[in-house]
This record gives C-alpha cells, structure tokens and sequence, in this order.
C-alpha cells in the first residue's frame, strides 16, 4: 500500500460512492496475475495538498485558458500528468490539483489519480457518481501495455468490487492513438454479476490508456464507470472522451 496521509471516507462497491482526497498519485501498477488486487508500491512521498475547489468549466492554467476540442464540451486538464481531455456538458469537473481516489474497507488507499472529473455527482446517494475520469502516474511500470492492463482491473475492482463477487475480464492491451496526438497502449476490464446489496450497486467497466507526457514519463488515464442501469456512460461517449487525449506543454 502506499504510505501516504489521506482524509478518507469508506467507499463501497457501489455507484463510485466516497471520493477519497489523497496528496499524491504517484502508487505504481500492482503485479499482474491471479485474482484482482489493489494498486501496490513503494512508499511515497507525501506532497502538500493544493485544494479541493471545484474549477471553472475551461481549467485555467497559469493565466491562460485551455480549450475544448469538442464543441461544447467541458475541459479537463492535468498539468503533473501533461494532459488534457474533454467530458461532456453534464460531467462535474473537479480541480487541477485535487486527487481522489478508492480506499479499502480498512482505510488503506488503493488507487489515486488527479486532473479529475465525474460523471451524475449525488444521482445515486449523496457524495457519489456514476463515472470518473482522470491522470495517474506510472513510473516504474514494466511497459505501456502492462500498466494499461493492470490498472484497468485495479480501477474497476477498487470502483465496483472489492468483495470479489462478481466475474473480472479484461482485454489485452493494444496501440492507441487519440485524435490530438497522445499515442500509448489502451486496455479495459469490466466486472459482471456483482452482488447487489442495494440500490447503487452495480457492475462497472474501466478503461486505461498508459502514455509517455511531454516530460518522459509514463502516465496512466483512466475512465471508470457503472453499468447496467438505466443512464450508463455509454461506451460511444466513451470512446468520444478518449478521443480528445492530448499532450500538454508545461508552462
């Protein structure tokens, strides 16, 4: 686990309910192989939190503003991850520098990432949503195409089920190549037949697409989101998002 402070609330496998508000995202892919597990490393240093506010709809960044390249769509922008992409009009785009994440039932962070933004915030329950996307790293990753695929399952059993109720899939991870020049390696799992105990269960999908920023480093996208219920993400808006990738300079 990483060795990190965090202010947390128990999250349950559920409609992505109890965003946690970690100081870093920096935890590498867990090994591969076996049954899902969450997100292990080395420990990391903590960093100071710098806010938890709701940005505006274009994410300033040092004075300028960053577009977007879907037409009214909404911005969301990473710059520790170097990266930019675009939600919908209905998604709720958090701040730059917050990082949110899934803890276990004992408080122990599982997975983080930052330059965030959700999908239906409270439909379900309160202090939940049905989806999220955003940037983490993954230095120390064997290869883009393994931490696509790892951290595709590690996202999608930390979202949706961490009992291990349900059946975990995933696929192989493959080149990926977005519409605004971020390349890497994509990958996906889903998870089926999740125990249902109450209404904002569901089973969920993740998506992940691992890629070298404008610094070198290897970063992780991820997209999470809740499925069979009426007003899923569908996975055309999905693959819309991912889409819009792109680098971003540092300032």
């Amino acid at each position: 686990m990483i060795a990190i402070g965090a202010a947390v609330a128990v999250v349950a496998a559920a409609a992505v309910t109890g965003v946690v508000v970690l100081k870093d995202d920096d935890e590498q892919p867990a090994a591969k192989g076996g049954d899902p597990k969450p997100a292990s490393s080395a420990p990391a240093a903590p960093s100071p939190s710098q806010g938890q506010s709701a940005a505006p709809d274009d994410n300033p960044r040092d004075g300028e503003a960053v577009k977007p390249v879907i037409d009214g769509w909404k911005v969301v922008v990473n710059g520790k991850r170097h990266n930019a992409f675009d939600v919908p009009a209905d998604w709720t785009v958090r701040s730059p520098t917050m990082s949110t994440g899934f803890e276990s039932e004992d408080g122990k962070p599982l997975v983080t990432m930052s330059g965030n933004a959700v999908y239906k915030d409270g439909e379900c329950a309160k202090n939940d949503h049905r989806a999220g996307a955003g940037t983490k790293g993954a230095q120390g990753a064997k290869s883009e195409g393994s931490a696509a695929e790892i951290e595709s399952l590690n996202w999608v059993f930390a979202a949706f089920d961490q009992k291990k109720t349900g059946r975990f899939d995933t696929t192989k991870a493959k080149p990926f190549k977005s519409d605004h020049g971020i390349t890497g390696y994509t990958a996906s799992a889903t998870v089926t037949g999740v125990k249902k105990t109450d209404k904002c269960v569901t089973d969920g999908k993740a998506f992940a697409v691992t890629y070298k920023d404008t610094s070198g480093d290897l970063a992780t996208w991820i997209l999470y989101a809740g499925t069979g219920f009426d007003g899923e993400l569908p996975d055309d808006t999905i693959k819309k998002i991912m889409s819009s990738l792109r680098p971003l300079q540092s300032s």
